[in-house]
């Protein structure tokens, strides 16, 4: 097993905020929350990205879980759900973020620089690439 932060707290061995625990994710509060009640789920399985989960069934039944639990529980408006894969990753460990949101509350956009295609055609070929990709 691996010895990030979030091996330490599935493991018990670090403390934690947990909210939810089974046999495919555990769910605790981040210490860092963009909002209070800022939930991250992460798979009791060693992944560091969304690319090397295998099942990805389970463990997102267990993020739509966290989600609804969030938004009924703080009474919220809604939730913003993200993840990073490596990039911007502060454990790798693979982690999602369930964020509580109300309307005017202060978060706006995303947090990064957006852009635009310089054509249709430049969009279709990015499109391209991917779809040949899967």
């Amino acid at each position: 097993m691996s010895t990030d932060l979030f091996c330490e707290i599935i493991a018990g061995e670090r403390p934690a905020h947990v909210v939810g625990a089974d046999e495919v994710a555990v769910s605790f509060l981040d210490t860092r929350p963009v909002f209070k009640g800022h939930v991250l789920v992460v798979p009791r399985a060693h992944v560091e990205t969304l690319t090397d989960l295998g099942d990805v069934g389970p463990f997102f039944e267990r993020v739509q879980a966290m989600a609804r639990a969030v938004e009924q529980g703080l009474e919220a408006g809604g939730t913003f759900v993200a993840m990073n894969n490596r990039i911007s990753q502060s454990v790798a460990h693979l982690h999602v973020h369930v964020v509580p949101r109300n309307k005017k509350d202060g978060l706006r956009g995303f947090f990064w620089p957006r852009t635009t295609y310089d054509s249709a055609e430049e969009a279709q070929a990015y499109a391209d690439l991917i779809a040949k990709a899967r």
